[in-house]
């Protein structure tokens, strides 16, 4: 069974957010979780998520960006944002080696946050890997601008998991994106799911859908092996 969540307070700068640190004994890795834009870290749906992944052997921290944590709406700009993700893995980090894991170390996020540890990734961040819980390719109804040029020449494993029905990434030009970036990219449907992978028809508490992700990235991380 998952250990109790720690609470942790992260500092980047003269800015503190809050973290909480899940690790089930002997994990095989630890994934570092971002929240969306309109959510913080105790959403339902990260919490389903973290505890499933917890269960399958994963040890795991989500964390809130500062303006969250400060009660702001308006996403922070990329550099905040990316100076939240190296926080959040350095304290990661810190929590293995005390712990004496060994295993990688991999960045997940759901829509904004996973698109901002990628450009976290892509500006020098080191993460094991890139996992994207429904990544904001486009706005709705834009996708003639793509929030894509930084994915490519990254080496980084990197999986999306995107419903069907997602209005923020046109399934077509996302396979396109995602073939283009290269063999380290995969690409897993969930097959009617919308953007916050909500399947019409199919009435699932929140917790419940953030948990049904949890098996397809804990086998993509065992794939990726022990390097990292």
């Amino acid at each position: 069974m998952p250990a109790a969540d720690q609470q942790l307070t992260v500092t980047v700068g003269d800015t503190t957010f809050s973290a909480a640190y899940l690790r089930p004994a002997d994990p095989t890795a630890t994934v570092v979780v971002a929240h969306g834009a309109g959510a913080g870290m105790d959403h339902p749906f990260l919490r389903g998520f973290t505890d499933a992944l917890n269960g399958l052997g994963l040890a795991t921290l989500r964390f809130n960006f500062p303006y969250r944590e400060a009660g702001r709406k308006f996403p922070d700009r990329p550099p905040a944002a990316i100076a939240a993700w190296r926080a959040a893995m350095d304290t990661a980090r810190a929590r293995a080696d005390a712990n004496g894991d060994s295993g990688p170390v991999w960045a997940a996020g759901k829509s904004f946050g996973g698109r901002m540890a990628s450009m976290a990734v892509a500006e020098g961040m080191e993460a094991s890997g890139l996992v994207y819980l429904g990544y904001p390719l486009h706005a709705p109804g834009k996708p003639e601008k793509l929030r894509d040029e930084h994915l490519y020449g990254m080496t980084t494993p990197m999986l999306f998991l995107q419903g069907t029905r997602d209005n923020f990434a046109t399934p077509g030009i996302l396979a396109d994106v995602v073939a283009r970036i290269g063999s380290n990219a995969v690409l897993q449907w969930v097959e009617g799911g919308d953007h916050s992978f909500a399947v019409a028809g199919k009435k699932r508490a929140t917790d419940e859908v953030g948990a049904s992700l949890a098996a397809a990235v804990a086998a993509f991380i065992a794939a990726q092996g022990s390097g990292g």
